[in-house]
């Protein structure tokens, strides 16, 4: 089926773009009328420790293809409210809500739509896990590029603990994150552990001793990679490590026609100049104006939409 979504109309500011209220979207640095190149989403139901709930995922699907459109955006800082990340899915709705209005076939899982809004997403996303964080909490993360921890938290993927298994495509992040002996231990187990320990390998790239420290680091990781790293080259670079291509001959030929393909591109040209005159980089590539070509193992599978902006956002 080939897909043709309707261009979408990108905000003058992201703070102002309706959601659900279980999810909401702030600029940094805050106070900022205009959209930042770093922007925070905020799990925000405090009250109920984040649970997840439908409602996140239809502003998920609705903010990322925005965020993954808007040349303005460069880097989102994924965090919850209060002093839970996120307590898994919201038991209280139950997993059978809509068993008797779709097929298996059908069926689309609500974090799994999660992870690949932000996995298709071309900007990248760093996870500021303030406090602890089970089930889908955890799952939802994986696409991120980057997960700080707090030490004290607990972190855990507990599907086996409450009958089910595992979902939002972790069976295909986890194992690559952390190799499948890490992550068979986990869920088997269904164990909750803090986030250093061994059974997480290198999972979370950060762990701060307060919670309090956990989002500030973020910001600061966030802005260093929208002021010092291309966008095109960044995503290109992730598609790489994400895409199996097979053998190291075959990475060899894809890595190849994409290096080429920038050898000539602006943002090369660009981040060399910076360099030789030190000075910071001023990337300003549009991820839709200049793709590589021929590249096969572009395709993916269509499970959703993939929308574009009506027209480019002023830089």
């Amino acid at each position: 089926m080939i897909f043709d979504p309707k261009p979408l109309d990108l905000p003058s500011s992201y703070e102002q773009v309706p959601t659900t209220g279980h999810v909401i979207v702030s600029h940094y640095p805050p106070g900022s009328s205009s959209v930042t190149p770093v922007l925070v989403v905020t799990l925000n139901r405090p009250a109920n420790h984040n649970a997840f709930t439908p409602q996140m995922v239809q502003d998920f699907e609705n903010l990322y293809p925005l965020f993954d459109a808007d040349e303005r955006v460069k880097v989102i800082v994924l965090t919850g409210a209060g002093k839970t990340f996120c307590a898994g899915a919201d038991l209280d709705l139950g997993f059978a809500t809509h068993l008797d209005q779709e097929k298996a076939k059908d069926h689309r899982d609500g974090g799994g739509r999660v992870a690949l809004a932000i996995h298709h997403c071309r900007k990248p996303t760093i996870a500021a896990m303030q406090g602890s964080a089970v089930g889908v909490g955890m799952t939802m993360t994986l696409p991120a590029i980057i997960r700080i921890a707090y030490e004290k938290g607990k972190y855990g993927f507990v599907f086996a603990r409450r009958g089910i298994t595992m979902e939002s495509c972790s069976s295909y992040f986890l194992p690559r994150l952390i190799g499948h002996s890490n992550a068979s231990y986990l869920v088997s187990t269904g164990g909750v552990f803090p986030p250093k320990a061994k059974h997480f390998g290198d999972l979370f790239n950060e762990v701060l001793p307060e919670p309090r420290q956990v989002l500030p680091r973020a910001l600061e990781l966030a802005s260093e990679i929208a002021t010092n790293v291309s966008p095109s080259a960044s995503y290109l670079n992730r598609a790489l490590l994400w895409r199996d291509a097979g053998s190291p001959e075959a990475a060899h030929l894809v890595e190849s026609e994409l290096l080429h393909h920038m050898f000539g591109a602006a943002d090369q040209k660009e981040g060399v100049g910076a360099f030789f005159e030190k000075r910071k980089p001023n990337f300003r590539a549009n991820l839709d104006d200049d793709p590589p070509q021929n590249v096969h193992w572009w395709p993916q599978i269509d499970t959703g939409r993939s929308p574009k902006a009506k027209s480019p956002a002023k830089l």
